[in-house]
């Protein structure tokens, strides 16, 4: 057993595996569309190859990696458990579930179910921005045990995305009042701005905040929601039209960032 660890995560779109030592430091990756094992040090080869054997798809290039560029270096210095890319959308609710699946059967629905739901409707929307040039981080962790749904990082720049359940149901905004169907009306936008703040301390940059509903019947909006931007899932698309804000390099510099759990423990 040569002690090293395979650890999955997505980079642009497409999977990579890490090849890990015990203390978590990377030693190589394998990337699946280049055909491509990339070695950080040839006296590993051996080991990883041997680590690799079960996921290997056929022929692969052995060799030193091409020279990274600063967000893959960043990538590179962080240990798993503090990258959160690889986190699915509602990855939160996932293990809160997981650990506490609640009692069976039940005479109402479990809310946690309804807003995971939400939370990987919209993620999924936002994950097929990344041909765009957008990279989205889910369930961003905040002290005080608070979360940022999604991040967004584009050319359009950086949105704190909170996802609500909306399913079939009328939506009412009167700021900060969001009312979906007969659920009680919560003020879900000084929520949203709250975080979309709290990103802008820890990433010194712009984050402006987005409530992004899903699978809505009807928005109404009595009162203008001021500085926060209000999507549905199927709207979301329409942020790949924007841009003239952040360039390629620092959507990539932001991300790696943001990607970093140490970068939120102070905000």
């Amino acid at each position: 057993m040569s002690g090293l660890r395979v650890i999955p995560a997505w980079r642009h779109g497409q999977e990579r595996l890490y090849v890990c030592r015990a203390d978590g430091r990377n030693v190589a990756w394998y990337d699946r569309e280049a055909a491509r094992v990339s070695l950080l040090g040839q006296d590993d080869r051996d080991e990883v190859l041997e680590a690799l054997g079960p996921f290997l798809t056929g022929p692969v290039a052995v060799g030193p990696p091409p020279v990274p560029n600063p967000a893959e270096l960043a990538r590179l210095s962080l240990h798993p458990d503090d990258d959160l890319a690889p986190n699915r959308p509602g990855e939160a609710l996932l293990i809160a579930l997981e650990r506490e699946p609640g009692s069976v059967p039940r005479l109402r629905p479990d809310p946690r179910r309804r807003a995971l739901l939400a939370e990987q409707t919209v993620g999924e929307a936002l994950d097929r921005l990344d041909g765009a040039g957008w990279r989205t981080l889910h369930s961003v962790p905040l002290p005080g045990g608070d979360r940022i749904h999604h991040l967004v990082i584009g050319p359009g720049g950086l949105f704190a995305v909170h996802a609500v359940y909306a399913r079939r149901q009328r939506v009412l905004v009167a700021d900060p009042m969001v009312t979906p169907g007969r659920r009680r009306p919560e003020p879900l936008l000084r929520r949203v701005r709250a975080c979309a703040d709290r990103a802008s301390y820890a990433l010194t940059a712009e984050v402006r905040p987005l409530l992004a509903l899903a699978g809505p019947a009807d928005l109404r909006l009595t009162t203008p929601a001021h500085g926060v931007r209000i999507l549905t899932d199927t709207d979301l698309p329409n942020l790949s039209r924007l841009g003239g804000v952040l360039k390629p390099a620092d959507v990539e510099a932001l991300h790696a960032t943001a990607r970093d759990r140490g970068t939120w423990q102070h905000v």
